[in-house]
């Protein structure tokens, strides 16, 4: 007998948690029957999507691709509301539900994307962190372009309120559509715990807790029932949709970082939902919780001291 099969089950799913990446896994079924057995029954998993294919073309805007989302919508409240419910949809082949459809008792899970949703200019960094549940609760934004001579008399790149809303409307379109992405994974794995989504330019992250995958869960049954999962895909198409906030803004024209490096028009966004959004939660917390780590907790840090104005925004 081969001394690896004398190691118990317990340890084996130990190592594959260790190891967390779906590919390998995957490659690791193929060993034997046991490992073909145990691979499924991995709690902790990293999924590395290599692309993401969309039905709309790679080329459009982010306008373009709001427009379309406005036209559609649109579009469904003057179609005849008395068609026939379709039935829900297949899975796409390779998708990410589709790949992870192959895993029973997912508890962890952190999948990552082959790059961030922004069509930014040149040294324009915009970063951001969301939480959610069945829609929107939380989200933290910061903008900046970073640069080693910037003087005094530059102009200041974040271009004035105009820009600095534009920067957050642009997020929270790219949070809603990520949270989109991921209703299906949730509603597969019940046991889900953590889920997390990035990309690989560390632009955005999708942030859910087991609470907020309960309620996404709760949400997407009620809704299939009294409407169908066509209703529920054509209606929302490719993001969900962002409830009513409040932006709590701070700007600071330009910032003196640490090693020389000058940071222009740095912009800090907390936003939070009208229903549910973290009331409790003090600023600071939640934007030191979002980029309290790296090169970004300076400037966040100096941006805390800034004064704040607040703003609303309807759903959309």
């Amino acid at each position: 007998m081969d001394h690896f099969d004398q190691l118990p089950d317990a340890l084996i799913l130990l190592i594959f948690n260790s190891v967390s990446d779906v590919k390998t896994l995957i490659r690791c079924r193929s060993v034997s029957k046991r490992f073909n057995s145990l691979v499924t029954q991995t709690e902790s998993l990293s999924l590395r999507v290599d692309r993401v294919i969309s039905p709309d073309s790679d080329s459009d805007s982010l306008f373009v691709t709001f427009l379309k989302v406005f036209l559609k919508s649109l579009q469904d409240l003057l179609t005849n509301t008395t068609s026939k419910p379709q039935t829900r949809p297949q899975q796409t082949q390779n998708s990410p539900a589709e790949i992870l459809s192959q895993f029973l008792r997912i508890k962890n899970l952190q999948i990552e994307l082959p790059g961030g949703d922004l069509n930014l200019d040149k040294g324009v960094t915009v970063k951001w962190r969301a939480e959610f549940g069945k829609s929107l609760t939380s989200c933290v934004i910061i903008g900046f372009k970073s640069g080693p001579t910037a003087t005094e008399e530059d102009v200041d790149i974040a271009g004035g309120l105009k820009m600095r809303v534009m920067w957050t409307i642009s997020s929270l379109i790219a949070a809603s559509a990520r949270h989109f992405m991921l209703k299906e994974i949730v509603g597969d794995h019940h046991e889900m715990e953590s889920l997390l989504l990035v990309d690989r330019d560390g632009e955005g992250t999708v942030v859910m807790d087991k609470e907020g995958m309960r309620e996404c869960r709760l949400e997407a049954a009620q809704v299939s029932e009294e409407e169908g999962w066509g209703r529920i895909r054509s209606r929302t198409r490719t993001r969900t949709m962002v409830p009513s906030v409040r932006m709590r803004m701070r700007h600071v024209p330009r910032l003196m970082l640490a090693g020389g490096i000058w940071v222009e028009g740095a912009t800090l966004v907390v936003v939070r939902a009208n229903a549910g959004g973290k009331d409790d939660v003090e600023d600071a917390d939640l934007a030191l919780g979002a980029f309290g780590d790296g090169s970004s907790r300076e400037a966040v840090l100096e941006m805390l001291k800034s004064r704040s104005y607040m703003l609303e925004m309807n759903s959309f």
